[in-house]
């Protein structure tokens, strides 16, 4: 059985890739690496012991994207595939619906066409929006304030459809909250491009010396300490929850719903402590203001994916600052 993983490259999708080969999956990875390193590759090869087709594609080339599947029989697509910055998507709406929406439609019509009709699919969070009261669940009703979570609406939406229009058609969306951590080889982990966007990766470059602290957005939200508060999950569990979110697919028809997440949040101030903790370094920090759209709490409801999908995250907090900063310091040869 084999399994397409378009954004494989990517921080969740080469931990996902590295879950399948463990599960017993073979697979290929699409990914233009516009936002990882193409030496991921080899790593991933490095840690299961084995190779696997890699094509380095854009999702926006249909020709590209249908040639992949002519080559190869797909059984099904996990489709992590692309951009993600939130603000970066206020100042490139077109860029983010042309790559996000136009992409995956792509992505669906070389599905179509090549009779792979199984997909999982990357969404957010962020759909839940400013409205809804936590914790989040899957029944609520969805907005985003940003074209980054507008896509994955759409997206949502485009998928929904397309399984009450073809009855053969299986997708599980999944809505994950902040993944953080790395593999426990210390091999593989979250090092964007450029100056990072999640809190992690900044705080790893603080302990590194080569930023000369954290910007806190925001303390004075209504929270136990004053900073902003999510759910941070262990990549690695998330990675799992993909496995089993296929093989749901597998047995289902119909496009279903799963949060995946902790079930619990953690404040800014929570995962600097535990960062230091982790790493033997002091994390400075800059108190600036609120960034527009930013809610105070954020965490899940994962009682539907621990029921149906038979899944539970395994790792605390602790153990996701460990294993961030033990990728980082080999990065980086500490």
């Amino acid at each position: 059985m084999s399994i397409l993983v378009t954004g494989g490259n990517g921080f969740i999708g080469s931990h996902t890739c590295v879950e399948l080969a463990e599960a017993g999956y073979d697979f290929i990875i699409m990914d233009n690496c516009s936002n990882s390193d193409e030496k991921n590759i080899e790593v991933i090869q490095k840690i299961i012991g084995k190779n696997f087709k890699f094509y380095n594609a854009d999702m926006r080339d249909f020709n590209g994207v249908d040639g992949i599947f002519k080559e190869n029989t797909i059984d099904s697509v996990i489709h992590f595939a692309g951009l993600k910055a939130v603000g970066e998507s206020v100042e490139k709406p077109l860029e983010y619906y042309e790559n996000n929406v136009s992409g995956t439609i792509n992505v669906l019509k070389a599905m179509n066409k090549n009779s792979c009709k199984n997909i999982i699919f990357s969404s957010s969070a962020t759909v839940y929006g400013l409205n809804n009261k936590v914790p989040f669940e899957e029944t609520m009703p969805l907005s985003a304030i940003n074209p980054y979570g507008q896509s994955k609406i759409m997206i949502e939406k485009i998928l929904t459809d397309l399984c009450k229009a073809d009855l053969e058609w299986s997708a599980v969306i999944l809505r994950y909250f902040n993944p953080i951590g790395a593999h426990e080889s210390g091999l593989l982990g979250e090092n964007p491009k450029g100056i990072p966007n999640n809190l992690i990766p900044y705080i790893n470059h603080v302990a590194l010396g080569d930023l000369p602290y954290l910007n806190i957005f925001g303390n004075d939200y209504d929270t136990p300490d004053g900073t902003g508060v999510r759910d941070y999950i262990h990549v690695v569990d998330l990675a799992k929850g993909h496995i089993k979110a296929m093989d749901y697919g597998f047995k289902h028809k119909g496009a279903e719903v799963f949060n995946l997440g902790s079930g619990k949040g953690t404040s800014v101030f929570e995962i600097v402590k535990a960062y230091e903790k982790a790493s033997g370094k002091k994390i400075k920090y800059k108190i600036i203001g609120r960034r527009a759209g930013d809610v105070g709490m954020c965490y899940a409801d994962i009682r539907k994916a621990e029921k149906v999908l038979d899944w539970h995250a395994k790792y605390d907090i602790e153990k996701m600052c460990r294993d961030s900063w033990n990728f980082i310091k080999k990065q980086h040869g500490n």
